[in-house]
C-alpha cells in the first residue's frame, strides 16, 4: 500500500501527497501551522477537489515521524474496515471515467 519512506515528513511542509490503493484515495497535507498534518481517504476516480466533502473522511496527527506512524497505521485501517466500498469504487472507476467522455 503505502510506505512511509515515500512521504517524507518535511516534505509535508512544503507540498501535500497524495495516491490510491485498490480504490481508495488518500490526500495528506500540512495544517497551516504546519505542526499537524490531516490525512483524507475517499473512492476513486476523482481528484480531491472534486470529491463532494460527504465522499470524504479525515483524521490530524503531529507533524513528526511518530505522528506519520500514527497516519499510516489509520489509513491503512481505514482500508481494512471498508474495503468492500474501495475495491467496489476501484470496479467501477473505468466505467464512469469511459461514461464522461
Amino acid at each position: 500500500m503505502i510506505e512511509k519512506k515515500l512521504i517524507p515528513v518535511n516534505g509535508l511542509k512544503k507540498e501535500p501527497f497524495s495516491g490510491s490503493h485498490h480504490g481508495m484515495r488518500y490526500f495528506f497535507c500540512a495544517e497551516e501551522s504546519k505542526e499537524t498534518f490531516s490525512v483524507f481517504v475517499y473512492p476513486e476516480p476523482w481528484a480531491f477537489d472534486e470529491t463532494p466533502e460527504e465522499e470524504k473522511l479525515s483524521s490530524s496527527f503531529p507533524l513528526s515521524d511518530q505522528g506519520m506512524n500514527e497516519a499510516i497505521t489509520w489509513l491503512l485501517a481505514q482500508y481494512e474496515c471498508q474495503r468492500e466500498k474501495w475495491n467496489t469504487a476501484e470496479k467501477n472507476c473505468m466505467h464512469i471515467i469511459k461514461m464522461q467522455k
